[in-house]
């Protein structure tokens, strides 16, 4: 029950005999809905249309409230993507929602993008110095305009696309549909998930492959760190010319991004919580009654301490699930009531006992006051509390929208005064040392604890 920002999700379909992707789409966005709950959209494309257009529906607001079934019929096509959208660039308004569509000299280019670039400045002047007048706060914008222009003095849009992605830095997660092909790209470090499936004559791309389910399609493979892949009528290819030795997969997807019920990088998360929560309680033992999580992201590290531990899990919170993410509450009072709303105490599991409170993060401290305070008034006799990250400490540059180190609970005060503040009667984070054991040794970034950035950002 973190107040860490989602990132966005993203989802492209090629059907070479299909006319009517949108609802695929549609379940394909629904599945990354915890990625990303401002906005979304579904762009759509007819390849063997005589007069090639795009159809594109997006709004603020979740999936099931932006498309009706009516909306979804009226987008007919073989060839699309689809945005969820959390923004960590550009105001949350809905002329900022994705996918983006452009009218170009070649014709129209749609993209949608998860992740962060951090050399902005660089391209916004690139373009400026190169006669167009463009002034945005959206990296996604200047990325599918890169492109465009990019696509006037290159062969293919896979070159114009190769251009644009060699000058970015950061992290990235692209899909992008031109005329006739369907195109993804992931960024050289591999920070940001992208995978492709397949059904039948189908291909599919997806931020996770918990979408790939959803859409019908079976997973084949991560796409790798630095590949631009292109699927067409004739089928996929694959260019590597981007692709680098040194790879830094972000960390917090395991622990609280993505769903459980997917696998990134040949890791499945559920797994690698599990594996959190088991390194947790060897580091850091405590005696007690009962294991509980917070729900949704602090259930399995739960069950991991308890494996580890031979105190028995149990369930000790209720969730509403019709309450959004506590974080898009604007103010902090409007936070705190939030969690209030969306979770109750189940009072005959906690009462008397001495419990273990597991939870994903603590960012500002103030989520996990209230959770402890509930505990206690529910008669909870102890509440310690271990977290299956550890201290928050440095800005994400890449995608993740941390607070400001003023509002970082961690970066100010020790693991025992956070204790103190929050009400607990111990509390233990997840060592660094541990991020790896979690994720089975794939290279990580590690930053937003560490401060070693994959390029070395400050």
């Amino acid at each position: 029950m973190s107040s860490i920002h989602e990132e966005c999700g993203v989802v492209g379909i090629y059907a070479p005999v299909k006319d009517n992707i949108a609802p695929y789409l549609y379940y394909g966005l629904l599945s990354l809905q915890h990625r990303g709950q401002e906005a979304c959209g579904i762009a759509v494309t007819d390849t063997g249309a005589k007069h090639l257009d795009v159809s594109c529906i997006k709004d603020m607001g979740l999936v099931a409230e932006v498309f009706s079934k009516e909306q979804l019929s009226t987008l007919r096509g073989n060839m699309g993507i689809g945005h969820v959208r959390y923004s960590t660039t550009g105001e949350s308004i809905r002329e900022n929602t994705q996918p983006l569509v452009l009218n170009y000299c070649k014709g129209k280019l749609s993209l949608a993008h998860n992740g962060n670039i951090v050399n902005t400045d660089e391209l916004r002047e690139e373009l400026i110095r190169t006669g167009a007048i463009f002034h945005t706060t959206m990296d996604s914008e200047l990325i599918a305009f890169h492109i465009a222009k990019n696509r006037v003095h290159s062969e293919s849009v896979e070159e114009a696309v190769y251009k644009t992605a060699k000058k970015l830095k950061g992290a990235y997660g692209l899909v992008i549909m031109s005329p006739k092909k369907l195109i993804a790209v992931r960024d050289p470090f591999g920070i940001r998930p992208l995978c492709l499936g397949k059904k039948d004559l189908t291909y599919v791309v997806a931020s996770e492959s918990c979408a790939l389910s959803a859409m019908g399609a079976e997973f084949i493979r991560d796409i790798e760190p630095g590949e631009i892949l292109t699927i067409t009528e004739d089928g996929i290819r694959s260019d590597y010319s981007l692709r680098q030795e040194k790879k830094a997969h972000c960390i917090f997807e395991y622990i609280y991004f993505a769903r459980i019920d997917s696998a990134i990088d040949g890791v499945k998360v559920y797994d690698a919580r599990m594996k959190a929560g088991e390194l947790l309680y060897k580091r850091h033992p405590v005696d007690a009654d009962i294991v509980t999580g917070v729900p949704e992201s602090g259930i399995a590290a739960a069950k991991g301490f308890a494996k580890a531990s031979g105190i028995p899990f149990d369930l000790a919170f209720h969730k509403n699930s019709y309450i959004g993410r506590t974080f898009i509450k604007p103010s902090q009072d409007e936070r705190a009531l939030g969690v209030q709303m969306k979770l109750s105490i189940l009072e005959e599991v906690v009462r008397g006992k001495r419990v273990v409170l597991v939870d994903d993060s603590i960012v500002r401290g103030t989520t996990m006051e209230n959770l402890v305070r509930m505990l206690k008034s529910a008669g909870a006799k102890e509440v310690h509390i271990r977290i299956s990250s550890p201290p928050f400490l440095h800005p994400c540059y890449y995608g993740v929208d941390v607070p400001t180190n003023k509002e970082l609970i961690a970066t100010k005060n020790s693991a025992d005064t956070i204790n103190r503040i929050v009400g607990g009667a111990s509390l233990e984070y997840l060592d660094v040392e541990d991020l790896s054991e979690m994720a089975d040794h794939l290279p990580l970034c590690t930053a937003c604890f560490t401060g070693e950035y994959p390029a070395g950002e400050k």
